[in-house]
């Protein structure tokens, strides 16, 4: 936005001294006018009156005028000869001229050539020295209090520009309540209207796909309980393969709601209730009841326990489904710069690098897998939620010798090492 508002102060300021520069050669190349001409006619007639025709008494003369008004003065025939000079000797007039005019650009200062009333010709130049540059210096003034006076107008102008794309950013960041205040009548007053009516939209959609969200999934809770109540009703003999199978569905949908129910409170920005944990420990927890042992180092962060239990709970049930049987390795370590880095890793398929972001967002499938296979689709893009909310980020990345690593950081509070 920066080099917006330079761009057209810059442009601004090229295009008015373009102008005056061909005003100026404008100037400079337009012969005189008819006033400036008839004023020269009436010095000439005056020089006439005053010229004697003998040449030694008209010099006699020149020379008292050339002291009187401090210039050189010729005198010169019609036909252009000198006849008699005061001072330095200056160039003949033009004589395709049939009138008196000003010589432009013929010495140092201005040069002026007066036809007298008998053909004769007075060739003057004052003494005072011709400034080449003084227009240009007359011209970079003009354009210095111009560009004075409109810097204050563009600032204003790409000042609220800036201001619209501070808004438009916060939108973008997720800060569903960023509206601009409104500025002036003009075009970028009617933009930010039309920015807050749109912002406004947005977030009553985003709200009330949050509130449906979130009341089918507790809606759903009840059904669910009753459906639990009737199989833990059911006599213990009758088909239990079909019981067991009817259990697993419920306690998977009774996860995938829980895992719902957080993604909508994640992304209604809730509050973390933040307090000491130390995520080796709470790693290692975890782990243990799926006999999965960890290394690294102590290290406690600022954090909701809950959370963070639950990121480490996903990474291992991802790693555990996608590698059964293998070995599955988890180690925390602090960073350098603050936080703490959290590893899991496994000897499952692998995930392509095309996929590697992909595999963050809700409900989305590795090409190849089943529908019907455990999960559904929420966990990894919980773990990303999570660390985001701790001021970290989660990735995957490839693993040596086969399988994935994925690598959580969180940076969110005052980081300590044990």
């Amino acid at each position: 936005m920066r080099r917006l508002y330079l761009q057209i102060y810059l442009t601004f300021l090229g295009v008015l001294l373009l102008f005056g520069l061909l005003v100026a050669l404008a100037w400079w190349l337009m012969p005189g006018n008819g006033q400036d001409t008839r004023s020269l006619d009436g010095i000439a007639l005056l020089l006439g009156d005053a010229m004697p025709a003998e040449a030694d008494r008209a010099r006699d003369k020149l020379t008292q005028l050339a002291r009187v008004f401090n210039a050189d003065l010729n005198l010169r025939a019609a036909d252009g000869a000198l006849i008699a000079t005061a001072g330095a000797l200056l160039p003949a007039p033009s004589p395709d001229r049939g009138r008196s005019h000003w010589m432009r650009g013929r010495g140092a200062g201005p040069t002026f050539a007066f036809k007298l009333p008998d053909g004769r010709w007075v060739v003057a130049r004052t003494h005072q020295r011709h400034r080449p540059f003084g227009l240009l210096v007359a011209l970079a003034l003009m354009l210095l209090a111009i560009a004075v006076g409109s810097y204050p107008l563009v600032r204003r102008i790409t000042g609220r520009l800036e201001r619209l794309q501070a808004r438009v950013e916060a939108l973008g960041a997720g800060d569903l309540t960023a509206r601009v205040n409104i500025e002036g009548h003009d075009e970028v007053a009617t933009l930010a209207r039309s920015f807050n009516s749109a912002a406004e939209r947005i977030e009553k959609l985003v709200g009330a796909h949050k509130t449906l969200l979130a009341h089918v999934s507790h809606e759903l809770r009840t059904p669910l309980t009753r459906i639990r109540m009737a199989l833990e009703l059911l006599p213990g003999d009758a088909r239990p393969e079909l019981r067991a199978r009817l259990a697993h569905d419920v306690g998977e949908l009774d996860a995938l709601i829980g895992e719902l129910l957080l993604a909508s409170r994640l992304d209604a920005g809730r509050s973390l209730q933040v307090e000491p944990v130390d995520l080796l420990a709470l790693a290692a927890e975890e782990a243990a009841a799926c006999g999965i042992e960890v290394s690294g180092r102590p290290v406690t962060v600022q954090g909701e326990a809950r959370l963070l239990r639950r990121l480490v709970r996903n990474l291992l049930d991802n790693a555990r489904r996608h590698a059964p049987g293998a070995a599955v390795e988890v180690a925390v370590e602090p960073l350098s710069a603050g936080g703490a880095r959290l590893t899991v890793a496994d000897r499952g398929p692998g995930v392509p690098e095309a996929e590697r972001d992909r595999i963050f967002e809700p409900f989305y499938r590795l090409p190849g897998v089943k529908p019907d296979s455990d999960g559904a689709g929420l966990g990894l893009a919980l773990v990303r939620q999570i660390a985001r909310h701790h001021g970290g980020d989660a990735r995957c990345l490839p693993r040596p010798g086969g399988g994935s690593v994925f690598e959580v950081t969180l940076g969110w509070g005052q980081v300590y090492t044990l």
